[in-house]
């Protein structure tokens, strides 16, 4: 694969108390030792707000771009262990956390079943998502929008 896009975001401190800007930058390290995999570029990162809007603090938000081999699963169990060690505990959807990696996209990958579901199904509806995104793949078409054309 030549574009494996991870959305990478945080907006409460680690277990150690550092930053979440400190727990993103510690996550792109981690997916470095991801065996078969190299990190090609990280985006410039973004304070957002969150969403929906809520009183949680405002999110710190980026992209990285990776090319390699890997089966979605794998690739999902392995940044769910990164999030574990960053302090991540899975709650109800959209609370605060320390720290979020999502996959929005493998190439031109489809996949509705099972988890993973690529590309992600509200990428295309984040700003949080697309700015970072346009940094590191501006190239990169969801390929779920090009059965609309």
């Amino acid at each position: 694969m030549d574009t494996i896009l991870i959305a990478v975001g945080a907006n409460l401190p680690g277990p150690d108390g550092e930053s979440p800007l400190v727990a993103c930058r510690a996550a792109v390290e981690a997916m470095r030792a991801l065996r078969g995999l190299r990190v090609i570029a990280v985006s410039r990162w973004y304070r957002t707000s969150p969403v929906p809007p809520s009183g949680q603090p405002a999110y710190i938000n980026g992209m990285v771009r990776l090319a390699g081999e890997a089966d979605p699963a794998w690739l999902l169990c392995r940044l769910q262990a990164i999030e574990h060690a960053a302090g991540r505990t899975r709650g109800p959807a959209n609370a605060a956390r320390t720290l979020d990696l999502d996959i929005i996209g493998m190439d031109d990958l489809v996949r509705h079943a099972p988890d993973p579901i690529v590309p992600h199904p509200r990428a295309h509806l984040r700003d949080f998502v697309l700015r970072p995104l346009a940094d590191v793949a501006p190239e990169w078409v969801n390929p779920m929008l090009l059965v609309f054309r």
